[in-house]
């Protein structure tokens, strides 16, 4: 299994968005349409592909890497919660391009919460960045008032936000394996959904979307992305994450015909062209 390490980070950002760019397809794929049946399904897989993940690598060692990443892995675990969350019920409650074009913000979020929690300095390309990405989301929210899917996109809102909010974590303890936080994230997912589920009994399509859900598109997701991002520039790295902002909508258009309406690609275009020019920033400081 240590032989994921040797892949280039490229190639394992490449493939980690690939395999998230699935999540909203698999959501769709689902017989039941209620949201706590398939965040219990997606996260009792998902507790299931990180803990082989931890044991693979770490072995012997699992239970005592996990002790020591202490309080700030268990704290960045319950953010992340929200965030398993809050995909779901966005997928369910508004377009897929939406929720990945929202999703893919959160290199703008970073700066932000990197400003006012970490002191850094925000560039005057950073800030153009910012504005850019915060342009393309009222493109999309606005539009969505009128046809329905505004509490999707808001909750879509939670998933960037709780992302830039453990990276701050992280930040703030360069020592902590990331791993360990998103393994107590899968766990507090499972307990939310554990308790808000009525029903039990699961079809067999309902068990393989879930395992789907949980373990490629979830589990590989994290892993590859958290390995790869170490080896790899943060610019580069946000650059690579828009594979998965590209191939979601692409998959729900080629097999279930969902094409969101113009102002999402519109907002959506916007927000990648943020991103695009915050690759371009060279730390030419706006504020200190």
């Amino acid at each position: 299994m240590q032989i994921i390490y040797k892949i280039p980070g490229y190639i394992l950002l490449l493939f980690g968005g690939f395999c998230l760019s699935w999540g909203g397809f698999i959501v769709r794929s689902f017989e039941t349409s209620n949201a706590w049946e398939i965040l219990f399904l997606r996260s009792f897989f998902f507790f299931f592909g990180i803990s082989t993940f931890l044991l693979l690598i770490y072995k012997k060692k699992t239970l005592k890497i996990i002790k020591n990443s202490g309080l700030s892995a268990l704290c960045g675990g319950f953010v992340m919660s929200f965030s398993f969350i809050a995909f779901v019920f966005a997928m369910m409650n508004t377009s897929v391009a939406n929720v990945v074009f929202i999703i893919s913000t959160q290199t703008m979020f970073l700066a932000i919460l990197g400003y006012f929690y970490l002191k850094e300095k925000v560039s005057i390309i950073g800030l153009l960045s910012i504005v850019l990405a915060m342009t393309g989301i009222t493109v999309m929210i606005g539009d969505s008032i009128n046809s329905g899917t505004l509490f999707g996109n808001l909750v879509a809102l939670i998933i960037p936000i709780s992302f830039s909010i453990l990276i701050m974590i992280v930040r703030k303890n360069p020592n902590l394996d990331l791993v360990p936080a998103i393994w107590y994230a899968s766990i507090l997912s499972f307990l939310y959904a554990a308790i808000m589920v009525n029903n039990y009994n699961f079809s067999n399509n309902d068990i393989l979307m879930g395992f789907l859900l949980g373990v490629p598109q979830l589990s590989f997701g994290f892993i590859c992305i958290t390995i790869g991002s170490r080896t790899t520039r943060s610019v580069t790295v946000g650059l690579l994450m828009l594979s998965e902002t590209i191939f979601a909508p692409f998959w729900v258009w080629i097999f279930l015909n969902e094409i969101p309406p113009l102002s999402v690609f519109i907002g959506g275009t916007i927000i990648i062209f943020a991103i695009i020019v915050k690759s371009f920033d060279r730390r030419i400081s706006f504020k200190t």
